[in-house]
Formats: C-alpha cells, sequence, structure tokens
C-alpha cells in the first residue's frame, strides 16, 4: 500500500492523463517413482518434485500440495547486498520444502511481522493435488505493503488453486533494502540504482519460466496479481523492457497510486541522505554493506517506497508507458476498491495524527495532496462536508478519488488502446475490517478490502467471517481471476464487458452479484480531478 505520511502532487498522480478517448541432483530415495513427468510421490505419500537446482519434498494440504520456503535467489548478504540478486546455490539430495522461509527486514506494522533476516529471497508454489504431467495456468502473487512491509504467507490461495490453477507467492526485497538508489551503488556511472526488488520479483518469474513445469504449470500461461504496491509492482512489470515474455496476463488491484517515477537523480539524492543520516560519508558503498540490518530497518522511509527510473528495469515512467504504448501488451483486469483512503485516514489517527474535524478539514485536504490552501479550498467545495456522514468519511473520499480512483480511469483509458482490458471497483461497504480497531467511522470497501474474497488470510490482526451474501461474491472474484489467468478474460457469466474508452464500462464488486457499473467517472469526479492537474477534462 502507499505508505502513510507522504505528500501526493496531482501532476505525479498522473491525473492529467485523463482523456476522452529438469535435472533432479542426488537420487530419489527408495521407492519414489517418476508420476507423470511433474513430480516424484515417494512412499508414505511423500511429494517430491525436481527443478534444476535440486529436488523439493512438499507436503500435502487437503486438495492442495504446497512447496514452500524455495530459493530463487542466492542470499543478498555481504557484498550481495544491494546488487542484482544472484542465482541460488544448487543441492544435493532433496530439500525440504514444508514450512516457510524467514521474510525480509520490516519494521513491524498491522500488515506484516518485523523481521531482520536478509536472506529471505523464497518463493511458495501451491498446485492442485495429483496435478503431475498437467499443464496448469499460474498466477503469481507479489503482496503489497508500501514497498516496506509485506511477506509471502500472510496469503492462503487454497480458494484460487481448487479452480485448477498453480498460485506461487513470494518475498522480495523492501524498504531500504530493496529500493534504496546511491550512486555509490550503481553497477556504473549514472546507473543503475535502486529497484533491487523489481529484480528480485524478475528473477522469481524466471525461475518460474524454468521449474514451474515439473510442478504441472504451464511456463506460457503466467499471470501476474499484486495488490497495492503489489500491483504498483505489476505495473512496474509491466512496463519493464527486462520482463517482456516472463508473464502472460496482469492484474492489478489497487496500485494505480504512482503513475509517475522519480529521475535517478532524485532517487540517489535521496540515498545520499539515507547514507550520510547512518553515518556512511566515505568509502560508501562498503560503509553501507556493514551496515547492522537493524540501524538500516530503523532510518528507512516509514512513509514507503517507489521504484525509481534506473535505466534498466524502468527506462520511463509508468504512466507514459502506457499512454504511449511502449509496454508488454498482455491482457490486464485493472481496478480499485470505492473507499480506497479511509484505511490511511485511519491510520494517519492511530500513528498520532489527529482525527479529520470540520475545523481542519481544508489542511488535511492539503496536506494529504500536497496542495496550498487556495487549492484546496476548491476541493473541499467539491467535496462539502454536508454531502458525507463525517470529515473522516469526506477525507476518504477525496483521497480514493485523487490518489486512487481518476489515475485509475487514466490507465484504463490507456492500456485499452493496445490490449484487452477489463476494468472493476470494489464496493462492499460491509467488508470485514482485518487490520485497524474501530474509529468512529465506517472503513467501507476499504484499501485492501478485496484480498480477503480471494485469500485466506491467517495473519491479519483481527479476524474476519464473510456472510453468506459476501462468500458468494468472493466466490464470483475467485472464478473471475482464474478464469482470467486460464482465458485471458473473466467468466462472470460472459456479462464482463471489456473497457474502452467510449463504453467506460466497469465490474461493480459487490455481494451478492457483479453489476456492471457505467457511472465512475461522475461518482469519482474525475472530470473536475482533471481539470485541477492541468489536463484535457473529458
Amino acid at each position: 500500500m502507499p505508505g502513510k505520511g507522504r505528500r501526493w502532487s496531482l501532476t505525479r498522480i498522473g491525473l492529467g492523463l485523463i482523456t476522452a478517448g529438469a535435472l533432479i541432483t542426488g537420487a530419489p530415495a527408495a521407492g519414489a517413482s517418476l508420476a507423470g513427468g511433474g513430480g516424484l510421490a515417494g512412499g508414505g505419500g511423500r511429494l517430491v518434485v525436481p527443478t534444476a537446482d535440486g529436488a523439493l519434498q512438499g507436503k500435502a494440504a487437503g486438495a492442495m500440495d504446497e512447496f514452500l520456503g524455495i530459493p530463487y535467489a542466492a542470499p543478498p548478504v555481504g557484498s550481495l547486498r544491494w546488487r542484482p540478486p544472484h542465482p541460488a546455490r544448487r543441492w544435493s539430495g532433496i530439500r525440504p520444502a514444508t514450512r516457510f522461509a524467514p521474510h525480509c527486514p520490516q519494521p513491524a506494522s498491522p500488515f506484516g511481522v518485523a523481521s531482520t533476516t536478509e536472506n529471505c529471497l523464497y518463493l511458495n508454489v501451491f498446485r492442485p493435488a495429483h496435478s503431475w504431467g498437467r499443464r496448469l495456468p499460474v498466477m503469481v502473487w507479489i503482496h503489497g505493503g508500501s514497498l516496506l512491509v509485506g511477506e509471502s504467507n500472510d496469503y492462503d490461495p487454497a480458494a484460487l488453486v481448487r479452480h485448477g490453477v498453480i498460485v506461487v507467492t513470494l518475498n522480495y526485497r523492501i524498504g531500504a533494502l530493496g529500493f534504496l538508489a546511491d550512486a555509490a551503488l550503481a553497477g556504473r556511472p549514472g546507473g543503475p540504482s535502486g529497484n533491487f526488488g523489481l529484480l528480485d520479483q524478475q528473477a522469481a518469474l524466471r525461475w518460474v519460466q524454468r521449474n514451474i513445469g515439473a510442478f504441472g504449470g504451464d511456463r506460457r500461461d503466467v499471470t501476474i496479481f499484486g495488490e497495492s504496491a503489489g500491483g504498483l509492482s505489476v505495473l512496474s512489470q509491466l512496463v519493464s523492457p527486462a520482463a517482456r515474455g516472463l508473464f502472460s496476463r496482469a492484474i492489478v488491484e489497487s496500485g494505480s497510486y504512482e503513475l509517475t517515477q522519480a529521475p535517478l537523480a532524485t532517487a540517489e539524492s535521496a540515498g545520499a541522505a539515507f547514507a550520510a543520516k547512518v553515518g556512511c560519508t566515505t568509502h560508501v558503498a562498503a560503509c553501507l554493506r556493514r551496515l547492522p540490518v537493524s540501524t538500516i530497518v530503523d532510518n528507512e522511509n516509514f512513509g514507503g517506497y517507489d521504484p525509481d527510473l534506473d535505466g534498466r528495469v524502468l527506462t520511463q515512467s509508468v504512466g507514459a508507458a502506457l499512454k504511449s504504448g511502449q509496454f508488454n501488451r498482455v491482457p490486464v483486469i485493472i481496478g480499485t476498491n470505492r473507499d480506497e483512503w479511509r484505511l490511511f485516514v485511519g491510520l494517519d489517527q492511530l500513528q498520532g495524527g489527529p482525527p479529520v474535524t470540520a475545523a481542519n478539514y481544508q489542511s488535511m485536504i492539503s496536506s494529504t495532496l500536497g496542495v496550498p490552501a487556495s487549492v484546496a479550498s476548491t476541493i473541499a467545495g467539491q467535496y462539502p462536508l454536508s454531502a458525507y456522514s463525517s470529515p473522516a468519511v469526506a477525507l476518504g473520499a477525496v483521497g480514493t478519488d485523487a490518489i486512487f480512483a481518476c489515475p485509475a480511469l487514466s490507465e484504463q483509458l490507456s492500456l485499452s488502446q493496445y490490449v484487452p482490458t477489463y476494468a472493476y471497483e470494489f464496493g462492499d461497504e460491509n467488508a470485514p475490517m482485518r487490520f485497524l480497531p474501530n474509529l468512529g467511522f465506517p472503513y467501507g470497501a476499504y484499501h485492501a478490502a478485496e484480498i480477503q474474497y480471494l485469500f485466506t488470510l491467517p495473519t491479519t490482526p483481527l479476524p474476519g467471517k464473510l456472510s453468506a451474501a459476501q462468500q458468494h461474491l468472493a466466490a464470483a472474484m475467485q472464478q473471475d481471476w482464474t478464469s482470467f489467468a486460464r482465458f485471458g478474460a473473466p467468466a462472470w457469466g460472459g456479462a464482463w464487458p471489456r473497457f474502452t474508452p467510449s463504453g467506460l464500462d466497469a465490474l461493480s464488486l459487490v455481494p451478492p452479484r457483479p453489476q456492471v457499473e457505467t457511472d465512475f467517472v461522475t461518482e469519482h469526479k474525475c472530470a473536475f480531478w482533471a481539470s485541477l492537474a492541468g489536463g484535457p477534462r473529458r
């Protein structure tokens, strides 16, 4: 998710884009036999699969087989810290893959468990039982968390796997260790620098290309999907020349908040400030690589991180690349949640910020969007407090529309010019809150609310139980996501229309049955935001 505390400029979030328009090392155990060319079924129900790096022993979990904690790159420690991922070392014999590996360094948060373990570049494979020898669609999940927090083991994909797909979840470097750019860390003068987390994601996708066939997956049918910072990661891979050919479809959930990436020089300036802050003023690269992990985590940007235009992973900003058609052209599902920003209103208050009141409403608009008081006054005129149940809900509408909804519309308009595009809005106003306590205003269809309709979330701070109607919605979403992975088109009764600049149709994900909506632009005041940002009005 985008970090709390950053300032959002209307230009930065891209509102001006809205327009009209198989080798086994080591012998298998005695009694093991090759099953369908995709795995070894050993005595006692053991599940052994060959990969290019060695054999893996997974475990059965009901109707699903799990292969957990698989290294896809070498530990990024010592001299490999702040370098592109290196290949994992091969092993002999059969490596157990029955428990999750450590996740990447991060502070404690409602969205991730604190860690100082750099040896974290692992992924997990979940497949339907008895899928040897098959060629199933593959879905690779990229977790969110501001590129600052989060981990792969927070998402149980059993509901998706039941639809006959293989799901891969992965850890990647986050925070300063994943996205710090500094000239001293560049591969050569002038870059590239930063974006190590995106490089990790690409390394994991290359692992999938090499190995997923042994698990019964089809390497030619890989869908990447992610939420929030995971959605931004999906967009980044869509426009990254280095990711070409690594996936065939993409799903972007609430990843539309950052359409313009910082130039390398700006990112390296921030990196130099970090180096100075931690006392690395001479022999900078060596000094940074000697720092204790805890020092890095304690001094990184708690507002979250963004990719930068490093010249290799990203050569141009997401918004510009999509608008020009210079991206990896695959079918895309892309959408947002109806009340995205209410989660951040709550987070701000929980982290010591003042509650939103009538007295501070305009100043909160100003600080949220990084606009002067005069512009905040104009925005408040479009979002009068009298139209909302509370000032917190009003500010939630402002942030939702400016930072998520209307930038997503820009991306949908751009994408639909070149590839099959399907737009959605998650709109369940009664979605169970899984992360934050009650603060006196409804969270509605908040940021990250839709994830629990796709995955079981075993580690969230708050439990959640879906009603019967919400379970119907969850089943429809799971069918749509997996049908898109299989066929390149969602399945909702054949009635999820493709998004077009002339129709602007999207699917409203509401219980018990999704509905087509045509009033997204009006509901989120996107013409107003485009004109305010200086872009052409629709």
